[in-house]
């Protein structure tokens, strides 16, 4: 097995996998957020028409494997009604003006449109934190002077305190990225419920026992420890 971590494309692929069931069969596509592209590629293969978008300072601007089209992350570029179906995977909890997209998701979107957003669960956010302890404890342990410590402290000591998404703080994520929090958020701005779904995979943004879980043991432990992402499938509300 690749290192967990350093193959997020592997994680991507799997999570997208998971979803499909979830997709309707071909339409236009956009994806928000899309990174390298490499989701919006294999959307393409299936019988999208997919077009990518993605802020200009994404920290995988320079490996796009699909044509990505820079926005400035506010103002969607294109026509209203112009899409079939929104995707976008570990992308909103980032977002500042979560409401200010939501508007222009329902913009673009076709009367009949849906979206379909892979988020990060409150489970993911705890056992995130709870991994950087051990972490932290090993690299302290091999420190030999007292820059190695520091080195130590700022590599998984972030795990502890920093956090992740664009609300509150390392522990108040444990509220934001609770599905409920998703439900209202998503029907206070005008969407209702079609499906969801938790994806089914245990993992953390720490590199603890990256290497010994393998991906079927990583869906045994998300029924023990809880799905590190969730999927919802939904329809603009009529008004």
């Amino acid at each position: 097995m690749t290192d967990f971590l350093g193959d997020i494309d592997e994680i991507r692929a799997l999570e997208l996998a998971a979803v499909l069931p979830l997709l309707p069969g071909s339409g236009r596509l956009l994806e928000i957020g899309a990174g390298s592209g490499r989701q919006a590629l294999e959307l393409s293969r299936l019988g999208f028409t997919v077009d990518a978008i993605d802020i200009a300072s994404s920290d995988y601007s320079e490996r796009r494997v699909f044509p990505v089209r820079d926005y400035d992350g506010t103002t969607l570029p294109f026509a209203d009604g112009s899409f079939d179906l929104i995707f976008s995977s570990n992308v909103l909890e980032h977002v500042r003006d979560l409401d200010g997209l939501q508007a222009e998701i329902r913009r673009v979107l076709k009367p009949s449109g849906e979206c379909l957003h892979v988020v990060p669960t409150h489970a993911w956010r705890f056992w995130t934190s709870a991994a950087a302890v051990p972490g932290l404890v090993k690299g302290l342990a091999r420190s030999r002077k007292a820059g190695d410590a520091m080195a130590a402290i700022r590599r998984c000591g972030s795990g502890l305190v920093r956090r992740h998404g664009e609300r509150g703080n390392v522990v108040t994520e444990l509220h934001y990225f609770r599905p409920a929090w998703w439900r209202r958020t998503f029907r206070r701005n005008g969407f209702e419920l079609v499906a969801e779904r938790p994806i089914g995979l245990f993992y953390t943004a720490e590199r603890l026992f990256s290497r010994r879980l393998s991906w079927q043991r990583r869906r045994a432990l998300a029924r023990i420890f809880g799905s590190a992402t969730h999927a919802f499938r939904l329809r603009k509300r009529e008004s």
